[in-house]
């Protein structure tokens, strides 16, 4: 853990504001697995669907003597991608994180409020309005989604590569950053080539 803080658009949401921060009442290393877990979910989901992965982190600060805080990023490629497994893997994260917690026997209505991540939510919407695709905040819009369903998509899927989140989130707070490549090369997924521009879906 450094005591140096994150680069500031590491702690912002795609429009620049600051995302909320939440105290969980875990450890320091419960909470770093479990920002592993919600990179983990985006990133395995991403390369599930056929996005190029470049890194995936977990990143631990100490922004005053005797605390911690801890929060992750995964950079991605997507072109190409169906709106909607765009949409699905940014539901992940918060889907592996409340998983993680219910997997390890730490699950409590406060901690599973405290995995909320909006800014995913808001990055998912304003993604798919570029491109014509409603996706509604609590409800289904006419000829769109609501969250709910994308939820429900992304937590089939988390289900149904939870192995592979779970062998990529452990080796991510081991070595703090993986690639792309190491992701493919631990889960047996196949890591697109890398073809321009990358988007990078801090996180979370």
């Amino acid at each position: 853990m450094t005591t140096v803080a994150p680069a500031p658009e590491a702690l912002t949401d795609h429009t620049g504001k600051p995302r909320p921060m939440f105290d969980m009442p875990l450890t320091y290393e419960q909470a770093r697995l479990g920002t592993a877990f919600h990179e983990a979910g985006h990133a395995v989901l991403s390369m599930a669907y056929g996005m190029h992965i470049a890194t995936s982190e977990v990143i631990a600060w100490e922004p005053e003597p005797g605390k911690w805080a801890v929060t992750g990023s995964t950079t991605s490629q997507t072109p190409n991608t169906p709106p909607w497994h765009y949409a699905a893997q940014c539901a992940a994260g918060e889907i592996a994180h409340v998983q993680y917690l219910m997997a390890y026997g730490l699950w409590t209505p406060e901690r599973a409020a405290a995995c909320a991540a909006d800014h995913d939510r808001e990055l998912a919407i304003d993604v798919l309005a570029q491109f014509g695709f409603r996706l509604g905040r609590d409800h289904a819009p006419e000829g769109g989604k609501s969250w709910g369903m994308v939820r429900g998509m992304a937590r089939r899927k988390v289900c149904y590569l939870w192995r592979e989140i779970w062998t990529v989130a452990h080796a991510m707070t081991e070595r703090t950053v993986l690639t792309g490549d190491e992701i493919a090369a631990l889960t047996g997924l196949v890591n697109p080539p890398f073809e321009g521009v990358r988007n990078d879906d801090a996180d979370h």
